[in-house]
C-alpha cells in the first residue's frame, strides 16, 4: 500500500547554487496538472529513496531533487511512497503520479518518457548467491537452467517486490538474486554465507520519468536535470544521502 506525505516546496532546496529557469505555462500544466507536483519515490531502493522507520518521512536523492523540481516549477510537492516498482510503473497510466525516478529500461518506454540520466554507476548490477553456491562470476549463470533475472540464458523468475525476490534465492527456488550492489550488500548481512559475484552484468543509469504524452513537461525536466548537474544540485543530493562512492552524477546529455 503506497503512503502519501505532503511537503511544501515553494522555496528552493537548501544549498542550491542557482535558480533554475521557470517552465512555460504549457510545461507547468503538463508537469503538475493538479497544481501539485506528485513525485513517486521507490523506497525499496536506497539509491532512489528510503522511508525513515520512526518518522515515516521519505528521504534520499529523489525526494530532494523532487522538491527542488517542484520549487523551480512554482508548485508544492507531494511525495508518494512506492515500496515496489511493478505497481509504480503500472500506475504511470492511471494519473496517479507526475514524475518518478527509475532505472532506464527500454521495456518501460511504452509507459514513460525518460529525461537524460542524472545518476550513474559502472558495474553496479550483479547477483547475490546463497551459501554453498559455487558460482563466482556472471559466466556461471549464463547457461540454461540457472534461475535469475537479467542474464542472457538464465531463466527469469519475476516477483512483485524485493522481499519476494530475496526469498526465492534464500529458499532455494532461484540460484541468485539480481539487484544493485548497494541493496545486495545489505541483504547479504541477513543471510550468513551469502555473497556477491565478483563481476557484474550491467552498470546503472537512473533518470526522471514522466507518463507518456507530456512533451513540454518532459523537455522542461530534461533542462532541469542538465542545470542540476552543472549547479552541483545532484552531487549535493548524493552527498546528503550518503551515497558518495556508490553512485556519481551522470555525464552531460549528448546533444
Amino acid at each position: 500500500m503506497k503512503k502519501i506525505a505532503v511537503i511544501g516546496a515553494f522555496a528552493l532546496a537548501a544549498g542550491c547554487a542557482q535558480t533554475p529557469p521557470a517552465p512555460s505555462p504549457e510545461a507547468k500544466s503538463q508537469l503538475a496538472p493538479s497544481g501539485t507536483l506528485r513525485f513517486a519515490v521507490l523506497t525499496s531502493n536506497p539509491i532512489i529513496g528510503v522511508k525513515d522507520a520512526s518518522s515515516g518521512e521519505v528521504k534520499g536523492t529523489t525526494a530532494d531533487l523532487g522538491r527542488a523540481l517542484a520549487a523551480a516549477t512554482g508548485v508544492p510537492a507531494r511525495i508518494i511512497d512506492y515500496p515496489a516498482v511493478p505497481q509504480l510503473m503500472a500506475d504511470a497510466a492511471t494519473n496517479a503520479w507526475d514524475v518518478t525516478v527509475v532505472a532506464i529500461d527500454p521495456a518501460r518506454r511504452n509507459l514513460v518518457d525518460f529525461a537524460p540520466a542524472h545518476l550513474a554507476a559502472d558495474g553496479f548490477l550483479t547477483i547475490l548467491v546463497p551459501p554453498n553456491s559455487s558460482a563466482r562470476t556472471m559466466a556461471d549463470f549464463d547457461k540454461p537452467g540457472m534461475r535469475v533475472a537479467a542474464v542472457k540464458n538464465a531463466k527469469v523468475v519475476a516477483t512483485d517486490n524485493e522481499n519476494d525476490a530475496f526469498g526465492l534465492m534464500r529458499d532455494g527456488k532461484a540460484e541468485g538474486y539480481a539487484q544493485n550492489r548497494f541493496i545486495l550488500r545489505a541483504r547479504a548481512q541477513t543471510l550468513p554465507g551469502s555473497r556477491l559475484l565478483d563481476d557484474a552484468f550491467s552498470g546503472l543509469q537512473l533518470a526522471f520519468a514522466l507518463p507518456k504524452n507530456r512533451p513540454a513537461a518532459a523537455q522542461y525536466v530534461a533542462t532541469f536535470v542538465e542545470d542540476a548537474k552543472k549547479s552541483g544540485e545532484i552531487q549535493r543530493a548524493i552527498d546528503k544521502a550518503g551515497l558518495a562512492g556508490e553512485v556519481k552524477v551522470a555525464p552531460p546529455a549528448q546533444k
